[in-house]
């Protein structure tokens, strides 16, 4: 009577090697989700960074990104580490000859599921951030053309001197004065300055109006009471040139929104200006 005889046998060459195939596939996608999570954890900080360069008034924080990319990364290290752990099945049923189960696929499901579901929270969120980025660029954008802007592009006109800043003023009030127009303030804004130990070059700012003038005006647009009474600055720059500045009756037309036929009750000023730099 003969021994029996082992009926098991050992997994050929090939099985071993497809089964190191399918490891090594499963390792490159653990590796390309722990990559991707990284990049979409730096992805905020990216944004920030170009918010910055712009010089923009207000940075935003974009806290979801470094969720979304630890996900990612810990997505890919249970990828890895699942993988690895059948593999080490795997080979150890073959070595012993014994039966394997049939193949399964819950780990290409699972990770092709989690994927779509990344992949819809990263496109809603990638949608709020670039409504919020339009807007912050439309905003800089305007910001930026501001500032480029001279200040005769931003309704502000410049009549230079032949006086000194004190005696432009005393001009503008004897003007004022002849021509019946109230005064109602001579700001000394150097003057203030000086009493605080602070030095800045001689600025005044002339503030007068004419009732009979100006309450059609706010009648009219009712807005423009902030630009009213009427003011004139008398300021000397760096170089110490005198200069006379004031909003342009255009440009308070515009910004109010007054009736062409009322403006004549502001353009006066012009005429005013320019005799007290005479």
């Amino acid at each position: 009577m003969g021994a029996p005889t082992d009926t098991k046998q050992r997994a050929e060459l090939r099985d071993y090697l497809a089964a190191e195939r399918t490891l090594l596939a499963w390792i490159r996608t653990g590796l390309a989700l722990m990559g991707f999570g990284f990049v979409v954890a730096r992805f905020g900080l990216f944004l920030q960074q170009m918010q910055i360069a712009q010089h923009a008034s207000f940075v935003q924080t974009y806290g979801l990104s470094p969720w979304f990319g630890t996900v990612l990364i810990a997505a890919g290290v249970a990828v890895t580490l699942f993988s690895g752990w059948h593999h080490v099945r795997l080979i150890r049923a073959m070595d012993r000859g014994g039966s394997t189960s049939p193949h399964t696929t819950t780990l290409a499901v699972a990770t092709s599921v989690f994927l779509v579901l990344v992949g819809i929270g990263m496109v809603i969120y990638l949608i709020s951030i670039r409504r919020t980025l339009s807007s912050s660029s439309a905003g800089n954008a305007r910001d930026n053309m501001e500032a480029l802007m001279t200040p005769e592009e931003r309704g502000i006109i410049s009549v230079p001197s032949h006086h000194s800043v004190d005696q432009t003023a005393e001009n503008l009030e004897s003007i004022l004065r002849e021509k019946g127009v109230a005064l109602f303030a001579v700001i000394d804004h150097s003057g203030e300055a000086e009493k605080v130990g602070l030095k800045m070059p001689p600025t005044k700012l002339v503030i007068f109006g004419s009732p009979k003038a100006g309450t059609p005006l706010m009648l009219a647009a009712p807005s423009i009471a902030i630009d009213l009474p009427l003011k004139v600055l008398v300021w000397q720059d760096g170089q110490g040139k005198v200069w006379l500045s004031y909003n342009s009756s255009e440009y308070l037309k515009d910004r109010h929104g007054l009736p062409q036929n009322l403006l004549q009750n502001i353009a006066a000023v012009e005429t005013l200006v320019a005799k007290a730099g005479e």
